[in-house]
Formats: C-alpha cells, structure tokens, sequence
C-alpha cells in the first residue's frame, strides 16, 4: 500500500474531518495539481487506495471522507449531510493545506460535490473524474440506495461482513471471488471497541433522503456547464442503474475537452482500478500535464 499521512481540519460548525494525503513525487514546475478525491455516499477515503496505488506518485492524491464517515466527525444536525455543506467543508480543506489549483475526482455523491466546485471554486479546478454520476440519476439506482443507506447491522468476524457485502452488491461487481469481497468490506466497515464489525458511517446520513420533496435540488446540469473548459473525464459502469447510456452521452457532448469511458462488466461504482479506467485517467492527467 501507497504510504499516505492523516491530515485533519475542522469544518465551519467545528467537525474535525479527515483526508488521506498521498504525496507526490514530482515537485517544482513538473508537479501536477494536487488531486482530491470524493467518495460516494456511505464511502470514505480507503476507497481511494486502489487508485492511489496505482497511480504510484504520479500527483499527490488526497482522498477525503466526508462528514459522518470514516475518521470524520458525525454531525450533531443530520441534515448538514447534504452536498452543499460537503463542498463547503472541502473548501475549508483547501484553505486550510493552502492548496489553489486543484483536480477533482467524484465518485457517485462525490461527483455531485465535484461538479458543484467547479461552480463555486471556478478557475482552481484544472481537471475532473465525474464516476459513474451525471446530473439526473436513474429512478431505479435512487430507490436501490434508499433502501439501504442507513440500516445498520453489525458481524461476529470480517467473513461474515464480506458475505454481506456480497450479497448486496453481487449484481455490481459479478466477477469477484471472496477476497474482493473482504477487501470491500474492510474498505466499508469498521471494528468496534465491543469486538462487532458495523458499517463505518453515520446512520443519520439517511434522514435528508426522508424529507418530501428532496429528489428535487439544485440545477445539476447548470453545475455540469460549470466544467465546460476544464479537461474532464466521465466514467460508467456498463452495469450502472444510477449514470445511463443517454445522460452520459449528452454529458460528453455538452462538455469540450471530455472524454465517456466505460467500464465493462461492473455496474454502480467502477472502483476506477480497472484498466480501461486507469488509461482514460492517465489521458487526463497527460492534458494537466500538457
């Protein structure tokens, strides 16, 4: 595994969040803009590992949890789990490890979060990774999340957290065998002081999905435009129910310079791992770079 060093910073409402910083090996004029990567909903940083491995010092990485998951602080208001005050916690992290020019990459919600920056921080963000998100989601991927984000269970040993995972996510990744599967769940779960593995993220980040009327929100395609000139790169899982074919198409097509890679074989999220991943990231980074 990629060395890396905890990093922490509070947020406005006074959460200490944290972020894995994977450093670089350029430095000077031949160094890359630092790239932050945002995971999807009930995620956080470790999901980045892979990546982070992978791109072997290329860029430094720094891979974020946000608030209620991983080593970041639960919210005392659970309706503070909304992608504006995720953007505005990432841009307390930028402020505060001086950072300017960035890259972003999103995975699901953290795509979401990755498009509205491009808004809010226009011209620091040099290069985006949209994953397996665009700016309308699928009826059938929303109600699959709805129906599991914030149930809990907890597990006698890391097994029995694998088969879990498993089972939920089978249709997702058909091609893994158990250790994927007990990767994944050491990825999503954690170890608790009472000997239970319970699932590494706050409950409460459910409850604003409850609110009537929350499928409504922002303008995602206006957010969207917001990258138009910013080199970006959409990823899609061939299996997804959340990004289809059609949103993802008029995405590139609305989008210059951008590029639709897609994964085969795995639907809602690709773990940005894969091979044909790896290269449509490596392009993006040759544009950066250019």
């Amino acid at each position: 595994m990629t060395a890396y060093e905890n990093r922490y910073w509070w947020s406005k409402d006074g959460l200490r969040l944290h972020a894995r910083d994977y450093p670089g090996t350029a430095s000077g004029a031949d160094a890359l803009p630092p790239i932050i990567c945002l995971p999807g909903l009930t995620r956080n940083a470790r999901d980045f590992e892979g990546l982070a491995d992978a791109l072997d010092g290329r860029a430094r990485l720094i891979a974020v949890s946000f608030r209620g998951r991983g080593e970041s602080a639960y919210a005392k208001d659970p309706m503070s789990y909304v992608p504006l005050t995720y953007v505005q916690d990432v841009e307390a992290m930028l402020d505060e490890f001086g950072i300017g020019r960035f890259a972003a990459v999103g995975t699901s919600l953290g795509g979401i979060v990755a498009m509205v920056l491009a808004a809010t921080a226009r011209g620091r963000l040099v290069g985006a990774v949209l994953n397996d998100i665009g700016p309308e989601i699928e009826a059938a991927g929303l109600a699959r999340i709805r129906g599991y984000v914030g149930r809990g269970q907890s597990f006698p040993t890391w097994l029995h957290a694998a088969r879990s995972v498993e089972d939920a996510n089978a249709d997702v990744y058909p091609g893994w065998g158990i250790d994927d599967w007990l990767a994944m769940a050491k990825r999503t779960h954690r170890l608790t002081s009472a000997g239970r593995i319970v699932l590494d993220y706050d409950l409460k980040i459910a409850e604003p999905f409850r609110v009537p009327g929350s499928e409504a929100g922002p303008d995602m395609w206006a957010a969207l435009d917001a990258l138009n000139g910013v080199p970006t790169l959409v990823v899609r899982g061939e299996r997804s129910d959340i990004l289809s074919v059609g949103v993802a198409e008029r995405m590139v097509e609305r989008l210059s310079p951008s590029e639709l890679v897609t994964v085969p074989g795995v639907g809602h999220t690709p773990l940005l791992t894969e091979p044909e991943a790896l290269a449509g990231i490596g392009r993006l980074l040759d544009r950066m770079a250019g």
